[in-house]
């Protein structure tokens, strides 16, 4: 029996769960998948968005800009990467100014702070890849960037410090509420909660059809991305848009924290909700769109292409509410673009709603701040020599692409909440997800996890469920 359930462990639960964490409550985050971020969560533009896009005094816009708001001090507690590194959006056709203008008014009724047009002059001297065709672009310097593992995985982490449990490969196949208690049916378990907190992301629809006779629809927008080498990273220093239209803020380039390159999304509605191939035609669509507002992108330096799945509802916009015919039960659904921004400020808007339903009292030893996975790369080289005299593991580089010690992988699987997968720890240190693409030191990779997790080799997944790396022995051990 728990407090709270809290079904999904993408950002937006984990943003719930941490702020949730600061309460005496007992608490539970569940996910069907083998680990945090692992759905909408772990494809994304990465981007902290400004708020000037969202409709001025919709639920969207004030979480978005609290979101950012909140951003800077929250990766200093939690210790992830993050940079304002301020976004541009440009407009390469003059009589397309007065939606710039009114782009321009929009965030600053939202209150968006720094916001300027600049002329064509102006973003040529900031951005000298920028198109040759601009005639303004609209400046937002409190836009930043973010990696999406590292923001989710920080807050999990802390809120699992502060007691909240997690619970992966668990899915939601059935509720029921019995008594004021509501009884989550698994694939495992039957699980029971006095609140329950619905952060399932493209199945949040599903999830709330369980407990409501009103009904919600989730439509998957499918976006393609490519993800460039990290000798072309600094192509563009700022976040770059188009003028964005009904399906979104178009084709961006950006820089990462990480140093690549990154340019996507498409915008494509699906209906599987597990639809995240790439496809050949939103492939082509990103190439014949990218040089709208940068030119001369070097395509040819791609190392992966991926997609994501954002979940539309068609009302575009944040429902974040308790539902009336079934008390208890808290919704968040068509969390879409700006989600990832907005998701601390989310934690908080639930967290206030439960608190008022629960009557919460603070911890007197709530754990404020969490050390993050060490970088060696950040040390100087006295300090890394004296890291590696007092642990030679961090000597021995695993990663040729990112640089990646067996160190860094041994505290991935050792640390609260600790990887269970290949991606697991792709995601955490970044082994895999340089240029060659994990072809180098997947091999070692297994033998290390085989090591520490103590299982065998054909037991270790390259993202849960069935995706098996090794299947079996060519020949008998002599």
């Amino acid at each position: 029996m728990y407090d709270v359930i809290i079904i999904g462990a993408g950002v937006v639960g984990c943003a719930v769960a941490r702020e949730l964490s600061r309460y005496e409550v007992k608490a539970c985050v569940i996910d069907k998948c083998e680990d945090v971020c692992s759905g909408t969560t772990k494809a994304n533009s990465a981007i902290v968005h400004a708020g000037y896009d969202a409709a001025e005094g919709s639920l969207m816009a004030k979480l978005n800009v609290k979101g950012n708001q909140l951003m800077g001090e929250l990766s200093k507690e939690l210790d992830f990467p993050f940079k304002r590194n301020g976004s541009f959006v440009v407009c390469v056709n003059k009589d397309e100014m007065p939606r710039l203008e009114a782009l321009y008014e929009r965030g600053a009724a939202n209150g968006v702070k720094g916001l300027q047009i600049l002329s064509k002059e102006e973003v040529k001297k900031m951005e000298p890849n920028i198109s040759d065709e601009v005639e303004g672009a609209l400046y937002a310097p409190s836009a930043g960037i973010v990696c999406p593992f590292n923001l989710t995985i920080a807050l999990a982490e802390n809120a699992n410090a502060n007691g909240v449990e997690f619970k992966f490969n668990t899915e939601v196949i059935d509720i029921t509420k019995k008594n004021d208690i509501y009884q989550l049916q698994t694939n495992g378990e039957m699980l029971e909660a006095k609140y329950v907190v619905n952060a399932a992301g493209v199945h949040a629809d599903e999830i709330h059809s369980l407990v409501s006779r009103k009904k919600y629809k989730i439509t998957p927008r499918r976006g393609d991305y490519f993800l460039l080498d990290k000798s072309v990273g600094d192509y563009v220093s700022k976040t770059i848009f188009t003028l964005p239209t009904k399906f979104g803020k178009g084709v961006v380039v950006a820089p990462t924290v990480h140093g690549n390159l990154i340019v996507g999304p498409t915008a494509i509605d699906i209906e599987d909700k597990e639809g995240t191939n790439t496809t050949k035609e939103g492939l082509e669509e990103l190439i014949k769109k990218v040089g709208i507002s940068v030119k001369g992108v070097p395509i040819k330096q791609v190392i992966t292409s991926f997609s994501g799945l954002r979940a539309h509802e068609e009302g575009h916009e944040f429902i974040v509410e308790e539902l009336n015919d079934s008390k208890g039960f808290i919704n968040v659904l068509g969390i879409e673009s700006p989600g990832l921004t907005s998701a601390p400020a989310i934690g908080i808007m639930v967290v206030d709603l439960l608190r008022d339903l629960i009557h919460l009292s603070k911890k007197e030893n709530f754990i404020l701040k969490r050390k993050g996975i060490l970088d060696p790369s950040t040390l100087t080289m006295e300090e890394r020599n004296e890291l590696i005299q007092k642990n030679n593991t961090y000597g021995n580089i695993i990663c040729r692409c990112e640089m990646i010690s067996e160190g860094e992988i041994i505290d991935a699987i050792r640390r609260p909440l600790g990887a269970r997968s290949l991606d697991g720890i792709k995601r955490r240190v970044r082994a895999g997800a340089g240029r060659c693409q994990a072809g180098f030191c997947t091999p070692r990779t297994l033998e290390i996890m085989v090591r520490e997790l103590e299982i065998p080799m054909e037991e270790i997944t390259k993202s849960g469920g069935r995706s098996y790396i090794v299947m079996g022995h060519s020949k008998e051990t002599i």
